[in-house]
């Protein structure tokens, strides 16, 4: 068995796994506010998107530190 085939068989084994973990087998649910219709699904991906963003742009880059002065190193 090559590369590309003992892939695929890891993601159809994972993904047959995952399907029998989670009922998908039913509706989704849905928040509807004025002419807003939106899945529960999508508005929390979306909320997790906001918080990753705001994350990225309020914390310091790792090894980054402030200098005084105005001087590069």
């Amino acid at each position: 068995m090559d590369l590309l085939g003992a892939v695929s068989a890891f993601f159809t084994t994972m993904s047959g796994l995952l399907g029998s973990v989670v009922n998908l087998d039913h509706p989704g649910h849905y928040l509807t506010w004025g002419f807003i219709h939106i899945s529960v699904a999508n508005l929390v991906v979306i909320c997790l998107m906001v918080i990753v963003f705001i994350a990225a742009v309020l914390l310091p880059f790792p090894g980054h530190k402030s200098s005084k002065g105005g001087e590069h190193d």
